[in-house]
């Protein structure tokens, strides 16, 4: 084969960009199911301030599947009374702690151990996936913050129209969300999940408890059963996507919000569009066009797949948390407490005052 001088230039200017670029560009992001990975999260909470009554609620992880994910128990010290409680109707955990009156420095720490694996699921394949009719109806029914009736449906019939089979309505939702919603970084914590305010306002900006909840909820209009799941980053993305993955062992504040659709014969599907608005709004160099080829390569996966460098929680709504005086939670994602009647600021950590450590005990 001739090649002449030109074409050897442009195949050595391209080699040269090449090398340059980050690992990512050698290596997509696409996650697949490999080696379990185990991990300790250790959960520190101290009271600076107690008065009257106090105590506190640390979630712990309280999802098995067996395909991806496994809580393998926790347990604590604290110089107050805790007990493992579950919420009956999502199966969400958490210590409850009490501590008595007079107690001037109320602490606690959880110890939870995890195993996780990257997950991807055969959108093509046909099986014998499905639900029962109970779990069916559990997983398309509204919550307070999540309806699916009014503006929800009249949206997601828009969004659908066309479609012919499950797998392309909830593609559909998806694509329709990474387009038409943005990542809001002035967003507290991982957002309210309020999305009927979203759609009546038009403001379809947030984090991920509002995009990720908002495809829930359009998913649930169409009768198709889907979830959120709770939970928190825990190591780097082996893919190289900054945005995806917790920076260091002090994983805080690195709380995240998945969700799946449930499609028959295939079973449930991991999706994250408000994901992909994070690589878009955060990945380097920022604010990144749709079609930055980082943004295809997570858009395309993530629909479908998700890296395990993350921990879930449980899949719990409206929570109500057993003793307490405030209102009911929305989601169960962050250390609750309260000091008599007031209820401390759960996204405040370093007043409240609670860190979180991930640390990973084998490496795949």
């Amino acid at each position: 084969m001739y090649l002449d001088r030109r074409t050897l230039l442009k195949a050595g200017a391209a080699v040269t960009l090449t090398a340059g670029l980050p690992r990512f560009a050698s290596a997509a992001f696409n996650p697949q199911p490999g080696a379990w990975r185990t991990f300790d999260l250790v959960t520190k909470l101290e009271i600076a301030k107690p008065e009257g009554k106090t105590q506190a609620w640390v979630p712990v992880p309280a999802v098995n599947e067996a395909d991806w994910f496994k809580s393998l128990g926790s347990q604590w010290t604290t110089n107050g009374t805790a007990a493992l409680k579950r919420d009956a109707k999502y199966g969400a955990e958490f210590v409850h702690v009490e501590w008595k009156d007079g107690e001037a420095a109320p602490a606690i720490t959880v110890t939870s151990r995890i195993a996780t694996r990257d997950r991807a699921v055969d959108l093509g394949k046909s099986g014998s996936a499905q639900l029962t009719a109970a779990e069916r109806k559990h997983y398309t029914e509204g919550t307070d913050l999540i309806p699916t009736g009014g503006i929800v449906k009249e949206t997601s019939d828009k969004i659908v129209a066309g479609a012919k089979t499950d797998v392309e309505k909830a593609r559909a939702i998806y694509e329709w969300i990474v387009d038409n919603t943005q990542r809001n970084p002035k967003t507290r914590g991982c957002g309210i999940g309020d999305i009927a305010s979203m759609l009546k306002t038009g403001n379809l900006t947030g984090k991920c408890a509002d995009l990720n909840a908002l495809y829930v909820g359009l998913a649930r209009s169409q009768g198709l059963p889907a979830r959120d799941v709770y939970g928190i980053r825990v190591a780097p993305s082996k893919f190289g996507y900054k945005s995806l993955g917790a920076g260091s062992e002090l994983v805080t504040k690195a709380q995240h919000c998945r969700a799946e659709v449930h499609l028959a014969g295939i079973g449930w599907v991991p999706v994250d569009p408000a994901d992909v608005r994070k690589v878009v709004l955060e990945e380097p160099p920022a604010n990144l066009a749709l079609n930055d080829p980082k943004v295809v390569d997570a858009r395309q996966k993530l629909f479908g797949a998700w890296e395990g460098n993350w921990l879930a929680y449980n899949f719990a709504h409206d929570i109500s948390l057993p003793g307490a005086t405030g209102p009911k939670l929305g989601f169960l994602m962050y250390p609750q407490a309260e000091c008599g009647p007031n209820r401390l600021d759960c996204l405040d950590p370093d007043t409240f005052k609670y860190t979180i450590m991930a640390k990973e005990q084998t490496a795949a």
